[in-house]
């Protein structure tokens, strides 16, 4: 019934639903037969979950993905982000909304309720503590202070949704040179996606703003001439 809900509400939006999945196996074969541009995809599901099945889909490349999830999911959005969903809607999403959050991830934008993205960057905060996991960067190093001033730019621009031919578009630079710089900023924070990098820089405010001038700093400083 929801998926039927949800195939009306997009076609009379003029979005083209070509099939549709029961679960996350059957979403990752259809996505592979069916080449859609967007996979709405919910987290809980009967065998193979949403986690697992964004994660494969996007590791593909064979879509890219728009989570539907609800308020009591907060580890399961932070999964989907490290998995590589381009987005995340509460299933409360109204009809015109959630159409133009599907353009928007199927235009290489990102779509994301401020309410999920709160809570998310909290479980976010959460999970990075209790993990603990071994950053790429030393030790007392967020990443944040590796990024080139170009980098820093791109990434606002991502926090920000924009895709890479509005950033391209912005900074007056090339798409190529645009995925280059995303790609060095996903090894530099450590990363697994664009989202995820925009979530880290959310998480960080201000400290990312301050290493950044450091990093300037100290870049202006190794340019200037030594005294002999």
């Amino acid at each position: 019934m929801i998926r039927e809900g949800l195939r009306m509400i997009l076609e009379r939006h003029g979005i083209v639903v070509v099939g549709e999945a029961a679960d996350g196996a059957a979403a990752v074969g259809n996505a592979r037969a069916l080449t859609p541009d967007v996979v709405l995809m919910d987290l809980r599901m009967p065998g193979t979950d949403g986690i697992a099945a964004t994660r494969q889909i996007v590791t593909e490349g064979t879509a890219d993905v728009l989570v539907l999830t609800s308020f009591d999911e907060d580890e399961l959005v932070f999964a989907a982000i490290r998995a590589g969903a381009a987005g995340f809607l509460l299933k409360t999403t109204e009809a015109a909304p959630l159409a133009d959050a599907v353009r928007r991830v199927a235009a290489g934008e990102g779509a994301l309720d401020p309410r999920v993205t709160r809570r998310a960057l909290a479980a976010l905060a959460s999970a990075s503590a209790a993990e603990a996991e071994p950053a790429a960067a030393p030790t007392g190093a967020s990443g944040f202070e590796f990024l080139t001033g170009r980098e820093h730019d791109v990434l606002a621009a991502l926090a920000a949704g924009e895709s890479n031919s509005r950033i391209a578009a912005r900074l007056g630079i090339a798409i190529p040179t645009v995925k280059t710089h995303v790609s060095s900023i996903l090894a530099k924070l450590g990363a697994e996606s664009r989202t995820h990098a925009a979530a880290l820089l959310r998480e960080a405010g201000p400290a990312a703003a301050a290493r950044r001038g450091e990093s300037e700093h100290q870049a202006a400083a190794s340019q200037r001439p030594g005294l002999a």
